[in-house]
This record gives C-alpha cells, structure tokens and sequence, in this order.
C-alpha cells in the first residue's frame, strides 16, 4: 500500500467528517437538550452522522483486512468513531504506523544475500 492509496484517502477523509459530525452532534444535543433548542440540528446531524459513521465502518474494516491487523485493532479503530475526538487520535496513529511500516519496507534490500 502506497501513500497515495485511494483507500488510506478515503480513510482519513471518513475519519476527520465522522469526527467533526460527532462533535457537532455532541454540541447540537447539549444546545437541544441542556438550553431549549431546536431539535431539527439533531436530527439533521444525527442522520449525516449515522450515514457517514456506516461509511467510515466499512472503509476502516477493509483497510485493516488489507493491513492484516488484528481483530481488536480493527473494533478500537470502528469504535473510535463513536467516541468524541477519539477518532482523531487514532486516525493519526494509524497513519504513522502505515507510513512506517512503508518507509521499512521502501529500506529493505530487494534481494537477500
């Protein structure tokens, strides 16, 4: 997998819309149910949320299935999306260790002796 992988884009770009989602969701809920607000942001960000969520689920399990990673690796990072902010962390580590993981392989000789 290269650093341009359209699968790794579509992660990190799945990761960072399902996080913001969530966090707006999170301030939509408090201005709703905490102040008296409208209850049409909920809904209308919970829908976004829960549609982009499915979509960051299905890309998150195809690029751990590709990477080979564990089965608990694969639910903390689907998981991570349920979590305020947590999303974030965990998209950036994922992305250092496949950069890592690339760069190791990229310094490894094509031939052994």
């Amino acid at each position: 997998m290269n650093k341009s992988n359209p699968l790794l884009t579509a992660y990190r770009a799945l990761a960072y819309v399902t996080g913001v989602g969530l966090v707006l969701l999170c301030v939509a809920c408090v201005a709703t149910y905490g102040f008296g607000a409208s209850k049409t942001p909920v809904m209308i960000i919970g829908t976004l949320h829960g549609w982009l969520y499915m979509a960051y689920v299905v890309v998150a399990f195809t690029l751990g299935n590709k990477l080979n990673w564990p089965m608990g690796k694969i639910a903390w990072t689907v998981l991570s999306g349920t979590i305020p902010t947590a999303v974030f962390f965990v998209e950036r580590r994922v992305v250092r260790e496949i950069q890592a993981e690339l760069a190791a392989k990229e310094s490894a000789p094509l031939v052994s002796a």
